[in-house]
């Protein structure tokens, strides 16, 4: 059933960019939310799992995903409502983007050695969606308080949903703010961020799969940079001394680096792929403040 899936979705030419980069590990993930089997797919490939026979409703189960997956180009995490990051299960609907980043390997790694582990007590993701980077964050650091912001309303319920099961509640507050704007006196330790970064005309060239997603949390003007521009020109006013600032870019790296050629950005690399994200220090980012 694995190969036989894995071909047909193959053969339907998609798009795989949205937790996996493969028709394998497509297949694998519509495949065991079907036969509800509870661990992730690449966990799960073991010959015992791969022999076990698959019922004839189990069957149909599968073929279904596979038509809608095929036919309306559904993202996979979409169709099973689950999906991971660093590591954690999330639940995901059409009202967040499916969770990606490169991000998680940093908070892995928490944030190792932009920043002393030892003295992180707040952290602010901004921009939060599904709530996956805060609580990643709240995993890596249990004895840091974190804020997680995001202007949707619709977004904040998939966020809470999220928090209340990792049961992260009294540590992990999410919040409405434009930006900043809830919160105009806090500061925090690390900032993070994977806000919108797709100018218009790439949303346009797109895949079909990303138009499942919210437009809201995607677009950012003409040149993916209105939401990064407000981050850079109050970032510092949020952080405390020797606290830094985490913010993924994607393909607008470019364009930020010709808006802002002064800002000496340290652009991160990652060992499972990935790019586009940058770091910068509380004192670094006055430069910005000067020039947004």
């Amino acid at each position: 059933m694995l190969a036989r899936s894995a071909r047909r979705l193959a053969r339907a030419r998609l798009h795989f960019g949205h937790g996996t980069d493969n028709a394998r590990d497509e297949a694998a993930a519509l495949i065991w939310h079907a036969l509800r089997l509870p661990q992730a797919p690449a966990a799960a490939l073991a010959r015992s799992v791969l022999a076990r026979p698959v019922s004839r409703s189990a069957l149909a189960r599968i073929d279904a995903l596979l038509a809608r997956r095929i036919r309306e180009r559904i993202p996979a995490s979409y169709l099973t409502r689950r999906c991971w990051f660093a590591g954690l299960p999330l639940y995901v609907d059409e009202r967040v983007l499916i969770p990606r980043s490169p991000i998680a390997e940093l908070i892995e790694r928490r944030f190792a050695p932009w920043i002393a582990t030892r003295r992180v007590r707040r952290i602010l993701d901004l921009g939060t969606g599904s709530g996956c980077i805060a609580i990643a964050c709240a995993r890596a650091f249990p004895a840091a308080r974190v804020d997680a912001l995001d202007i949707s309303p619709e977004a904040l319920a998939v966020a809470r949903l999220n928090i209340r099961r990792h049961r992260l509640q009294r540590r992990v507050r999410a919040l409405r703010s434009d930006h900043f704007t809830a919160l105009p006196s806090a500061s925090y330790d690390i900032i993070v961020s994977n806000p919108p970064y797709v100018g218009r005309r790439e949303l346009r060239g797109l895949p079909a799969e990303y138009r499942h997603e919210p437009k809201l949390g995607l677009e950012a003007g003409v040149d993916g940079l209105d939401s990064v521009r407000v981050i850079l020109r109050d970032a510092a006013a949020h952080l405390n001394p020797g606290g830094i600032l985490i913010v993924e870019v994607g393909n607008s790296e470019t364009a930020l680096r010709r808006a802002f050629p002064r800002l000496p950005f340290i652009w991160l690399s990652f060992q499972r792929g990935g790019g586009g994200v940058f770091t910068l220090e509380r004192a670094q980012l006055a430069t910005a403040a000067a020039g947004a």
